[in-house]
């Protein structure tokens, strides 16, 4: 996972060739850290980078990086992709076309690059123009080689469509990939019937690519902050797992690190100190029932029984998620169905202290109750910002974190709804690499992931909780809990 997200970072900064649903937004710029990461419990006052919106403009210093080498290499890697790219478009040709091809395509897709870099401000990627260009450059050598084995032009633009569609990430992109490459080998086979694979499947992946710029206008992941001090960053819970796996041991691992005391399934305590610390212009804690707000506030003293609801669609990529990914992660692998679920769940609540005595950190710890193996492992915290409280809920990862800020809502009945779907500025969702020698954080909003957290009591006055999740829009799975007080 470490290796996972410094590639994110590379291409994010470097690649002309990112395909996926990434933009920037405005609000990154260089920042500095001061020792180790602040007591995320503790509200900021600081706005932080703004997800939306103009920003103020002014001259930013420059960052340590030598910004020259990696402007040269990144030409010279883009003039190689581009001289294959070109040598495939014309390899029916003769021989001296096909060399010529070549040295069209490296000036091409090289004075591409270099523009689009000098275009490129820090923080961002390169414009959406000069990624469609490598895109298709990519697409062309790959076509080539596919065109070798005689398929059919409309065989390969469904091929190279689909491919498209799976690296625009969003299911609709996927669904759209295969109709675009579909329409487009087509045409060029009505045109051309001879069509080459390179020009098919570079054509392809090219009208994809504004195709679906043109219909799908939300960004699902954009890069918001880059090497920011997480005090600038107030809804972003900075701490990250130090090892390669997460597991129920995490509190324990995180003490020793920050130096604090440990107390593994602290009696009596909640995920949150106090439901006042939420209050705000839309939320009025008083109103909220006695027996919710004595779960948020004193969770460990009941249990949980949950009962998933997964989407058909969603089920297979979960499976190969949670083989490959969270199980070896130790994080974030809710139970597949509800033969699984009926293992019983265990929960508890570590904390961490500080030399007042005062709890610093607590971190809610959701297991299998027959084996231990965690299901979720989340650090609770809350904020305030211009006089609105905020839940946020920190999710370790291998040298990361990926974060819920939570908007409280009021529920008819008492109840209490945490939303990420907010006209507000902090809820949301949020991917952030956390530099270990630094401290720095560069974060990722991941706009095409939304939760929302329904906790009520039912007609038998028995508190329940319903928690929805959506991807790209599309509703994927709600958790069915049923809470009960302990004997």
């Amino acid at each position: 996972m470490r290796v996972r997200i410094q590639i994110l970072r590379v291409r994010i900064h470097y690649s002309p060739s990112v395909t996926a649903d990434a933009t920037p937004t405005n609000g990154s710029s260089n920042g500095s850290s001061n020792g180790p990461s602040p007591d995320p419990s503790a509200g900021s006052g600081n706005a932080g980078p703004r997800k939306a919106g103009p920003q103020k403009a002014g001259p930013q210093k420059a960052g340590p990086r030598n910004a020259g080498p990696t402007k040269a290499g990144s030409f010279v890697t883009a003039a190689i992709i581009g001289a294959v790219a070109g040598a495939a478009l014309t390899a029916q040709l003769p021989g001296w076309a096909t060399a010529l091809g070549a040295v069209v395509g490296a000036i091409a897709v090289g004075a591409s690059d270099a523009v689009a870099r000098r275009q490129q401000q820090p923080g961002e990627i390169p414009p959406f123009w000069s990624r469609v260009v490598a895109g298709g450059a990519l697409a062309a050598p790959l076509g080539w080689l596919i065109g070798l084995t005689g398929w059919h032009p409309i065989v390969i633009g469904v091929l190279f469509g689909a491919l498209a569609g799976l690296l625009g990430l969003r299911p609709q992109k996927v669904a759209l990939g295969p109709v675009v490459g579909l329409a487009v080998g087509w045409l060029l086979w009505l045109a051309w019937p001879g069509v080459p694979g390179a020009v098919v499947a570079a054509v392809t992946v090219v009208v994809f690519r504004v195709v679906a710029s043109l219909i799908f206008r939300t960004p699902q992941v954009s890069l918001l902050a880059e090497r920011r001090n997480a005090a600038d960053l107030p809804f972003v819970v900075p701490l990250e797992a130090r090892g390669g796996y997460v597991g129920t041991g995490y509190v324990r691992e995180l003490a020793e690190a920050i130096g604090g005391d440990y107390h593994p399934a602290t009696p009596d305590i909640g995920i949150v100190a106090s439901l006042d610390a939420l209050a705000g212009p839309g939320f009025d804690p008083a109103a909220v029932h006695p027996l919710v707000r004595e779960f948020y506030e004193h969770t460990t003293r009941f249990t949980l029984d949950i009962v998933p609801e997964w989407r058909t669609w969603v089920r297979p990529g979960y499976l190969l998620y949670r083989t490959f990914v969270a199980k070896p992660l130790g994080q974030a692998s809710v139970p597949m169905n509800q033969r699984e679920a009926q293992r019983g769940v265990r929960s508890r609540i570590d904390t961490i202290t500080d030399a007042a005595g005062a709890v610093s950190h607590r971190g809610w710890i959701r297991s299998f109750a027959d084996t231990d193996e965690p299901i979720y492992v989340g650090i609770y915290t809350t904020y305030r910002h211009e006089g609105r409280g905020y839940v946020s809920v920190g999710f370790p990862v291998p040298q990361g974190n990926f974060t819920a800020t939570l908007e409280p809502l009021p529920r008819p009945g008492g109840g209490l709804v945490l939303s990420s779907r907010s006209a507000l500025e902090h809820p949301g969702h949020y991917l952030t690499y956390v530099d270990a020698e630094t401290r720095e954080l560069t974060t990722l909003e991941v706009g095409g992931f939304a939760e929302k957290l329904d906790v009520f009591l039912d007609e038998q006055g028995e508190l329940r909780a319903e928690h929805a999740f959506w991807v790209f829009g599309l509703p994927f799975l709600v958790l069915h809990y049923a809470i009960h007080r302990k004997p």
